[in-house]
């Protein structure tokens, strides 16, 4: 997923503050915005889907080192408007959980916000390129072209952070060096780091280490610093790309099984979204029927 799992004190000062002004600033617009709806009957929901991406977002797929985080499903329930809110929101309990540090909290809500209103925007294109009948297919397609976006945005972050983020990259059973893979099933399918900050205590005999140490000092000059920091981004895009379309596809199924199934039982919140006015549901004998 296209999360920063960066503790504090590795992004340059102008990255992760231009990342908090940008979030500070969606989350007003956000809040603007909502007030001209009766957003409290949606709390509820917000609360609810924000647990649910809380808890996917802190689940593995230890092979892959991939974190599933049903954004585009958030999107498509909570609408632009309350996916901003819910961002924020998850993202400061994963900041508190220690996924990731409390200076990239912003540009991490950048990212997730825009998986899900880009997310929501593909999918409503898509079904009305596809139509309403394949709201599976406009689901999973719009889920997979989202994720490719966000994981791009996210190796832009970290080349323009340099080696000292793209060593925090987690490669499961991926050797990054080699693009290769070894034992992977050593740590099991699927391990839930709600508290551990998405870090094992130790690591397991033949499984790859899930970061490389960035060196502490350049070889030769800063031309050399250089060509170090350019590696290590080509690596580190080399392992998101390699593992990213494994974990792309699997989110694309679960987003597009989950998706149909709240369009055929409750139709109402992906096409009218969460801000739209829903017909509330009378009891039976307040409308005839006994």
């Amino acid at each position: 997923m296209s999360h920063i799992h960066i503790p504090d004190g590795v992004l340059p000062l102008w990255l992760w503050g231009a990342g908090w002004l940008l979030t500070l600033a969606m989350v007003a617009v956000a809040g603007k915005l909502s007030e001209r709806s009766d957003v409290r009957r949606k709390v509820p929901l917000i609360g609810v889907v924000s647990a649910l991406m809380l808890v996917a977002m802190s689940s593995e797929i230890v092979p892959i080192a991939y974190h599933i985080n049903l954004t585009v499903i958030a999107g498509v329930l909570l609408g632009p408007v309350l996916s901003v809110i819910a961002a924020f929101i998850v993202e400061v309990i994963l900041a508190m959980l220690g996924h990731g540090g409390v200076t990239v909290l912003g540009l991490n809500t950048v990212l997730i916000a825009t998986e899900m209103v880009v997310g929501w925007a593909l999918f409503h294109g898509l079904v009305r390129l596809l139509s309403r009948k394949r709201v599976k297919w406009s689901a999973g397609i719009a889920t997979v072209i989202t994720l490719a976006i966000t994981t791009t945005m996210l190796v832009g972050i970290v080349a323009l952070a340099g080696s000292g983020a793209a060593a925090q990259r987690e490669s499961g059973a991926l050797d990054p060096s080699t693009l290769s893979f070894s034992n992977p099933f050593a740590s099991g399918v699927f391990t839930l780091g709600l508290f551990g900050g998405g870090q094992e205590a130790e690591q397991t005999p033949g499984e790859q280490p899930s970061a490389q140490p960035a060196p502490t000092t350049p070889p030769a000059g800063a031309g050399a610093a250089v060509q170090i920091d350019q590696a290590a981004v080509r690596r580190f895009a080399a392992v998101v790309y390699t593992l990213g379309p494994f974990g792309w596809l699997v989110e694309a199924l679960i987003t597009a099984a989950i998706v149909g199934y709240v369009a055929r039982v409750r139709p109402s919140l992906i096409w009218e979204g969460a801000l739209g006015e829903v017909e509330p549901v009378l009891p039976a004998h307040e409308v005839g029927i006994h």
